[in-house]
């Protein structure tokens, strides 16, 4: 008896002259072939790439969903050898547990880890506290332009912290190298917040700074709705099981998630003095370049025009040597580097796009990894070599957030140098103080992003151009602590605090986040009950 089932045909590769209907014709005929389906119901393009390694014969690489009668029994070696899958299940289901909890649980972060795992407790009837360091969207977008304007830092609203996390306002890329099964539910939950539907189609999806911020505004609406709180602008000093403390204030809950994101150095530092179990990860420091977006698109298509049938080109690049690596990393096409720090007397910068990446520069973080013989064991001191090298970036640019700025040509000899910025610094409208990127990061991060940038430019020709800016510093790339929590999500000895997320060291990015904040949530789920939960 027959059955319908939702299959994926993977690489299908077609010059980019082909439309979708000649892309999904392509997937039937194969399906059509395998001999284990029979009539097709439906098919839409499921993921597209574009391939420009070869600039005369550029492709695009797909994958198609098909929804197909199946006629034969499934032979996962006639499925493998006709490039056909079986969708996976994505919906999340959870069972509730049946241990009480008499208290909503807190959340602590409304960042990506934080936004998800509040809306799956919210669904399920656990009516979750959210507490925010930061301001709400609105809030944040008043202290961050006036941070733009006038150097006029809001250290608990900002870039880093409040409503979205530190991706709204950064690049919104939904782009992962995990794999799991979350990620297209993650990806799904984003549309239905009001993403464009490109996120559930594009290989490499990209919601925009503009939109990601419509985005959070309806997770706090719907998270509402289903009973769940949100307090903005309240900063948790103190965690333990079953409590939090905002200052003086004592809030009881039922279990607490740390959703605390990758700059919350104050509360790691409280943590870490309390007894957590917490370990320094893998993490890099560097630099942000730019380059005219109609370059970047002509080096990489061979045709800059293309750009409009193709968006604007990307880039990934990467050099080992020895145990230290450089890398490019959050590449923004069409975008500006943006002012990110969060402490008083530290310089950061990040990149940003919005939706339509229609910006004159393209950016990129150059990150180079650290070491742990670098910082040694003892997770502060991750935290202060950071620290360290935003406070010199501080200094050099001029005590005023100014961003300490060196043109390539001139970082690559060795000289500070009067080398004209081609194009100009977008960071601040152009608040940069020329400097000798050698007096503010330590040599073993100069060196390899000296070698890391003659190499790149070898592999995209005009990458290393005299003229191109380093903007510094790129110091967020992610947290370099993580707390330890067992194979429950919990963290050890305690029974109901749950790290959770980039900023618990367990993530790496938007997407990783969202999943680990449903696995979080879904643990606690599967542990309690919900029916006696008491909101005072």
């Amino acid at each position: 008896m027959s059955s319908v089932k939702s299959i994926i045909v993977e690489n299908i590769k077609l010059p980019i002259s082909s439309d979708d209907g000649e892309i999904c014709s392509v997937a039937v005929k194969r399906v059509s072939a395998s001999g284990l389906f029979g009539n097709i119901v439906s098919s839409d393009i499921y993921k597209k790439s574009v391939d420009a390694r070869k600039k005369e014969s550029i492709m695009f690489v797909c994958s198609v969903i098909l929804e197909a009668e199946c006629v034969k029994e499934v032979s996962g070696d006639t499925l493998k050898k006709y490039g056909i899958k079986i969708k996976p299940d994505c919906e999340v289901e959870f069972a509730s547990g049946n241990e009480m909890m008499e208290r909503r649980p807190v959340v602590i972060g409304f960042g990506p880890a934080g936004m998800f795992s509040a809306l799956y407790l919210a669904k399920y009837g656990y009516k979750p506290l959210v507490l925010e360091r930061g301001g709400s969207v609105s809030e944040r977008i008043e202290s961050v332009e006036r941070f733009n304007r006038e150097g006029a830092l809001n250290v608990d609203s900002n870039i880093q912290f409040g409503a979205g996390g530190a991706g709204t306002f950064s690049d919104g890329k939904l782009t992962t190298r995990i794999n799991d099964p979350h990620v297209q539910t993650v990806l799904s939950v984003f549309g239905e917040m009001g993403a464009p539907s490109t996120v559930l189609k594009r290989a490499k999806p990209h919601i925009g700074t503009d939109v990601l911020r419509t985005v959070v505004e309806n997770f706090h609406g719907k998270i509402v709705s289903l009973g769940g709180e949100i307090r903005y602008n309240s900063k948790v000093t103190a965690v333990g099981d079953g409590y939090v403390m905002l200052g003086k204030e004592k809030i009881e809950c039922g279990a607490v998630i740390l959703a605390i994101g990758h700059s919350a150095r104050d509360l790691y530092s409280s943590l870490f003095a309390s007894g957590f179990d917490m370990c320094v990860k893998p993490f890099s420091v560097g630099v942000r370049i730019e380059h005219p977006t109609s370059y970047i698109d002509r080096a990489m298509y061979g045709d800059e025009s293309l750009s409009e049938r193709l968006g604007h080109a990307e880039y990934a690049l990467s050099l080992r040597k020895g145990e230290r690596g450089v890398y490019t990393f959050c590449m923004c096409p069409g975008g500006t580097v943006v002012a990110a720090s969060s402490e008083e007397g530290g310089g950061v910068t990040n990149g940003m796009s919005n939706s339509r990446r229609d910006g004159a520069n393209s950016n990129s973080a150059i990150a180079v990894s650290v070491l742990p013989s670098d910082v040694g064991e003892d997770p502060m001191r991750a935290v202060e070599f950071q620290r360290n090298i935003e406070r010199r970036a501080f200094e050099a640019g001029g005590r005023n957030y100014f961003a300490p700025c060196q043109a390539v040509g001139d970082f690559l000899a060795g000289k500070a140098g009067m080398t004209p910025f081609s194009p100009s610094p977008t960071y601040r409208n152009g608040k940069v103080t020329r400097c000798s990127l050698d007096s503010v990061l330590p040599g073993s991060v100069t060196s390899m992003l000296k070698e890391g940038i003659s190499y790149f430019g070898k592999k995209i020709s005009g990458f290393d151009a005299p003229g191109s800016p380093l903007t510094a510093v790129e110091s967020r790339t992610s947290s370099p602590v993580r707390i330890m929590r067992d194979e429950r999500f919990l963290a050890l000895s305690h029974d109901k605090i749950y790290p959770c997320g980039e900023g618990a060291g367990y993530a790496g990015g938007i997407v990783s986040a969202a999943v680990d904040g449903i696995r979080v949530a879904g643990a606690i789920i599967s542990r309690y009950r919900p029916d006696r939960i008491s909101e005072e």
